[in-house]
């Protein structure tokens, strides 16, 4: 018997689906075919169903199914719990470019009209490079760096909702590298499913790309950590232990990233033989 979106077809007879077109895509995403004995449908199949009444009407419903198909199944992604979030990290990192490209312009028009300033460019913090030069401006300069300064408190306030709702969607893996480093490696990864399906080798090295190829194509040392580097347990860590750290971090949130997306509850149990397994390494005691 071969089933198709309109019935389902055996020995040349044909016994048709409700016509209710809910019905047939909910048939649509339900069916699962082996491609190796697969027959590829014929509108005159359809027609004998009695779903349609010639070839133009089977392609007009055949649209019709798959759009609404298309319709749902976007619906779905976007209902998702980490939808949002994926989002709002995409943002706060767009708006980090965009401060750190303003700063830099903001600095060079500055050293324009005062050439003495340059040597202190480079040893000032970037947040007190840009309140000296709204404080010392008038014009249009003063009033970029005005604006410079009220995107990143914009942006401060935006991190501190991306950890909160990364507390929410991502409560174990929060839990184990905090909310905003949390949100970064779900990001990166492109979704929480996707990063619940990473093994823990491509979690320890997400977000070291250009080292990562770097080392396949001119066979410098390996990346041993990427976005998790972030997180104080690793850059906290004496240089010869940072991998090992990292790799028993990296699996720790291989299991974290699981039980949010097929549990969403904080696991205490698992947390805490989590963080024991994270600090014995870092005492370079064993894993």
């Amino acid at each position: 018997m071969q089933s198709y979106w309109f019935g389902d077809v055996s020995e040349g007879r044909c016994s048709p689906v409700a016509v209710d077109i809910v019905a047939i895509v909910n048939r649509v995403l339900s069916l699962s075919t082996q491609m190796d004995a697969f027959i590829p449908p014929d509108w005159q199949q359809a027609v004998s169903c009695g779903v349609c009444s010639d070839r133009a009407d089977y392609l007009v419903r055949l649209q019709e199914v798959c759009i609404t198909a298309a319709e749902r199944s976007v619906r779905e992604h976007y209902a998702g719990k980490d939808a949002e979030l994926l989002q709002m990290v995409r943002t706060l990192d767009e708006m980090d470019t965009v401060i750190n490209l303003l700063s830099e312009r903001a600095a060079d028009w500055y050293m324009v009209r005062h050439p003495a300033f340059s040597r202190k460019y480079r040893r000032t913090p970037s947040h007190i490079l840009v309140r000296t030069i709204r404080e010392k401006s008038r014009g249009a300069l003063g009033k970029v760096a005005g604006e410079i300064e009220q995107l990143a408190e914009t942006r401060t306030a935006l991190a501190k909702e991306v950890s909160a709702r990364a507390n929410d969607v991502m409560p174990n893996t929060s839990a184990l590298i905090g909310g905003l480093v949390a949100a970064r490696l779900m990001a990166h990864a492109g979704g929480l499913l996707p990063l619940s399906r990473l093994p823990a080798s491509a979690i320890q090295v997400l977000g070291a790309r250009t080292a990562l190829f770097s080392h396949l194509k001119t066979h410098t040392p390996s990346p041993k950590h990427g976005i998790i580097f972030q997180h104080r347990r690793v850059h906290n860590a004496p240089r010869d232990l940072r991998g090992r750290v990292a790799r028993v971090l990296a699996g720790k949130l291989a299991i974290a990233a699981r039980l949010d997306y097929f549990r969403g509850i904080t696991a205490p149990e698992f947390l805490e033989q989590a963080q024991n397994s994270i600090d014995t390494a870092g005492k370079g005691n064993g894993l």
